[in-house]
């Protein structure tokens, strides 16, 4: 395998054997520690969660942020975090200079919405000009017993104590990209998974504890997707990277390739896998072959033996969910609701929702049913049935951009919505 090259430090073989003999502190049922949770399904079981809302009504708080972001919030016990940005290139705020430009992470009571504590992060320069639709907080950051680890591209990977106390901070690499940097951290017994692609085209893992470079794969390249952790069937835990025109398998532990697929979607991957079984789902690109199925386990170059299908209809910025032998995600730009079978990739339904615009927001199944945020603050709640039911329709418009995905509060059955001007908490009282 020629895509990948890794380099280690000299204390890997010792963190090997710390890593194997210590996990993380497991989060709770009712936590979501991460980008679409702690597997990075984006699904939640069901729950008595809101099925219709406005900004009037059903709203059980709000809290007005600092600054935008597309990054989506994360629950621990009993706080939520998130991360915004401010100070340059902020949507309906004109001025401000790079020098002004901080990203800012907001400590929140998990039941109230009231801010606990801030901490502001300058930015290291020069950053790009502009960043195109998500700005410079697309982050979502990941979180443990002991810490909250922060992604800021070029700024680095930054870890905070549960008081807002900086641990440490990692230097992944130092470029930058008009499309900005996406990719969200995954929290693996005691490593930290950073994809940086725009920073350096590689993949990272850290030491959880302190930061420092466990081990490293180059090649990866047009991936703004956050790394999925996966088992296949014979029990063994892969990495999972879509790059431009391969899915790429490495060894958690180690950064060992196990294997690629070619995808033949010749376009960037910003969509994040799923899995079911011992098969990984991918979508990504803007036309031509726009997902594929994968069976896990594989070595070498699996392309022909066990990549078990391609679709030419997937979305080039929403991730799927799988429920019940089928994936169910939302075309970004056309309002298009999809229904693929797992097992084949065939069209189940194609239904365009009316005035649903664009779609940036990642699917999140509660149950039976599948949440849609637009980016203009229209959530659809469809039941995640082959055969399309559109359920409910709300408007939580307030003026600005909602990009981040919907995060469910098991503990409360609310849902988190965020948008670039508030954090809202929906739901009962």
């Amino acid at each position: 395998m020629q895509y990948c090259h890794r380099s280690f430090p000299a204390f890997l073989p010792a963190l090997l054997i710390i890593a194997a003999a210590t996990r993380l502190s497991a989060a709770s049922a009712s936590d979501w520690p991460a980008f679409r949770g702690s597997d990075g399904q984006g699904t939640v079981p069901a729950g008595n969660y809101p099925l219709e809302w406005s900004a009037e009504s059903g709203i059980a708080w709000k809290t007005p942020l600092p600054g935008a972001g597309a990054s989506c919030p994360v629950i621990w016990k009993d706080r939520v975090y998130l991360t915004a940005y401010t100070g340059f290139f902020v949507p309906d705020q004109p001025g401000g200079t790079q020098a002004d430009l901080k990203r800012h992470l907001l400590c929140l009571d998990r039941k109230t919405g009231r801010q606990l504590w801030q901490q502001d992060i300058p930015a290291k320069l020069p950053e790009e000009e502009r960043i195109r639709d998500h700005g410079f907080a697309a982050n979502t950051p990941a979180v443990d017993d002991k810490q909250i680890v922060c992604f800021f591209g070029k700024t680095g990977v930054i870890a905070f104590d549960h008081k807002g106390k900086q641990l440490w901070t990692a230097d992944v690499g130092d470029k930058t990209h008009g499309w900005g940097s996406s990719a969200s951290p995954v929290l693996w017994k005691n490593l930290v998974f950073i994809n940086a692609s725009v920073e350096s085209e590689s993949l990272y893992a850290l030491d959880a504890r302190t930061g420092r470079h466990v081990w490293k794969a180059e090649g990866i390249r047009e991936a703004w997707n956050t790394p999925h952790l996966t088992t296949a069937d014979g029990g063994r835990e892969e990495l999972i990277v879509a790059c431009q025109k391969n899915l790429l398998a490495f060894s958690p532990a180690d950064g060992m390739p196990l294997w690629t697929c070619a995808t033949d979607i010749t376009w960037y991957m910003v969509p994040s896998a799923v899995s079911h079984q011992g098969a990984v789902y991918c979508l990504g690109g803007r036309s031509g072959v726009a997902g594929l199925a994968v069976k896990t386990g594989g070595n070498g170059d699996v392309t022909s033996s066990r990549r078990l299908w391609t679709s030419m209809k997937g979305s080039n910025v929403t991730s799927p969910v799988y429920h019940e032998g089928h994936l169910y995600f939302m075309h970004e730009s056309r309002g298009i609701a999809m229904c693929l079978r797992a097992d084949t990739g065939e069209v189940v339904y194609e239904q365009r929702l009316e005035r649903a615009g664009q779609v940036y927001a990642s699917a999140l199944l509660a149950g039976d049913r599948i949440y849609y945020v637009t980016r203009e603050g229209r959530t659809f709640v469809v039941a995640a049935s082959p055969k399309f039911n559109l359920l409910a329709t709300s408007d939580l418009r307030d003026g600005s951009i909602f990009n981040a995905a919907p995060v469910p509060d098991a503990e409360t059955s609310r849902l988190l919505i965020r948008s670039d001007k508030a954090l809202y908490a929906v739901g009962a009282k």
